[in-house]
């Protein structure tokens, strides 16, 4: 199934696509696409054509309540890694995005007072349905709760020259769109076998396919819960294809009043326009 989360930011409602495509209203079953949600199992055996139909044009919020923590991957694609001058990773590099980072998958994304370098990075998004900790990777699947469209924005600057850990070039507000959907494990047959795209103004900028990461995502998962809980609602952002902007020779950055488009196979698409702080 396909969740989604519909309304203003803050007063969002919980929505299922039907099998035409259509949202309907899930405010009757569960109050929210949460944590709790995710781990009460509250949504299995659903039937989408027996709930009222939501009402058309609204603004399609975060696909995710409540995201407890998010982990990313950097340099989990060996071209990326190489596009942007660092070396294959032999263990998964880790860093953090925080929270006020999410916004809706459409909504505006700002480029911060001071930055230059803003950048651009589809990325598939895995969010977590079931406590791991200590969990192999055969384990890794029993505990996804869903799938995630990501666009991890950064700004380069803030993230390589600014002294200390990436996220301070990862955590402006709005350097998260999450959605439109949150798609449940059985709609996706094969996690590393995802198509992923972005484009800015129409200008194709990355393709890519999970299969070609470093580290597949029940590895990540297995990996990150060796020192760290995942809990239920936590997003892990699985890193991101080449193309991006700072690995174009030369680099290419983001300005006020351009438009980023980005999908993923069986995830649906985001649309952002970029925006001063």
């Amino acid at each position: 199934m396909k969740f989604l989360r519909l309304g203003e930011a803050g007063a969002e409602r919980p929505a299922v696509l039907d099998a035409q495509g259509r949202a309907r209203d899930l405010s009757g079953v569960v109050e929210d696409i949460s944590a709790a949600t995710l781990a009460g199992g509250r949504l299995a055996g659903l039937d989408p054509s027996a709930l009222p139909l939501a009402a058309e044009g609204q603004r399609i919020g975060p696909a995710v309540a409540g995201i407890g923590k998010i982990i990313c991957v950097g340099l989990n694609y060996a071209d990326h890694a190489r596009e942007t001058g660092n070396p294959l990773p032999t263990e998964p590099v880790l860093f953090g995005k925080a929270t006020s980072a999410i916004c809706g998958p459409n909504d505006d994304v700002e480029i911060p007072r001071g930055a230059d370098r803003t950048d651009w990075e589809v990325e598939l998004g895995v969010v977590i349905g079931k406590r791991a900790k200590y969990v192999t990777e055969a384990e890794a699947p029993a505990h996804i709760g869903g799938y995630v469209l990501v666009n991890d924005v950064s700004e380069r600057r803030f993230q390589a020259e600014r002294g200390g850990q990436w996220i301070k070039g990862k955590s402006h507000d709005t350097f998260a769109p999450v959605g439109p959907w949150l798609v449940t494990p059985d709609e996706i047959a094969d996690p590393q076998d995802i198509d992923l795209w972005l484009d800015v103004d129409g200008v194709r900028r990355q393709t890519g396919n999970t299969r070609t990461m470093v580290f597949p995502v029940y590895h990540l998962i297995s990996y990150i819960s060796q020192f760290m809980t995942l809990l239920p609602g936590d997003l892990i952002c699985t890193g991101t294809p080449p193309g991006v902007g700072l690995g174009m020779n030369p680099p290419v950055f983001l300005k006020p009043g351009q438009v980023v488009t980005l999908g993923a196979a069986g995830l649906g698409a985001q649309r952002q326009r970029m925006v001063s702080a």
